[in-house]
């Protein structure tokens, strides 16, 4: 292309500073804003073409597809981070276990293990994290394991007489089930 048909070129090309509206904002925003300029400019002139509402309701389209996968992806957001952290919770189950056979030894009265071991355990519980451990309560097969059956005169049948290991739970989902000596009564 000679300089001389370059230049009639680009003299006839229209060129419009970018506003901050275009820079900033939402895509969601910003299509609103089209929508309206549309709407405005069909107003003045004439009634809107085929082609024009063709274009709207494309626009329309997207913008709902748009709203719908930001809704979406923070769902999905939210879901990743939950398993995040279940998974992390039962990673640190065998360090759980370990802290509560050093408490029944009597290795973590005081000192700073033992504040350590509070710590964890505080804010464990802060994000969520509940201890199945509660003796004498009904045996319920979804947060128990039975290992056995003994009789027992002071804890009624079906009832959980000692926690030989505590289970854990986060919210409404079991990340270990409690393993339990149930009673059979008297």
């Amino acid at each position: 292309m000679s300089e001389e048909n370059h230049d009639e070129a680009t003299s006839h090309e229209e060129v419009t500073p970018v506003d901050e509206a275009h820079d900033s904002g939402d895509a969601l925003s910003q299509a609103e804003a089209i929508l309206n300029e549309a709407g405005g400019e069909a107003g003045d002139q004439t009634p809107a073409s085929d082609k024009e509402a063709e274009l709207r309701e494309d626009l329309l389209r997207l913008q709902a597809e748009y709203v719908n996968y930001r809704k979406r992806v923070e769902r999905d957001r939210d879901v990743a981070r939950e398993n995040a952290v279940q998974s992390v919770f039962t990673n640190l189950l065998p360090v759980l276990d370990d802290i509560d056979a050093a408490r029944l030894h009597g290795d973590l009265v005081d000192g700073p293990f033992a504040s350590i071991a509070n710590k964890l355990d505080a804010v464990l519980e802060g994000l969520g994290l509940e201890r199945i451990a509660e003796a004498g309560v009904a045996f319920d097969p979804n947060v128990h394991e039975a290992l056995i059956q003994q009789p027992n005169a002071e804890i009624s049948a079906d009832h959980v007489a000692q926690v030989l290991r505590p289970g854990f739970k986060k919210g409404d989902r079991i990340l270990r089930a409690a393993q339990v000596i149930v009673s059979l009564g008297e």
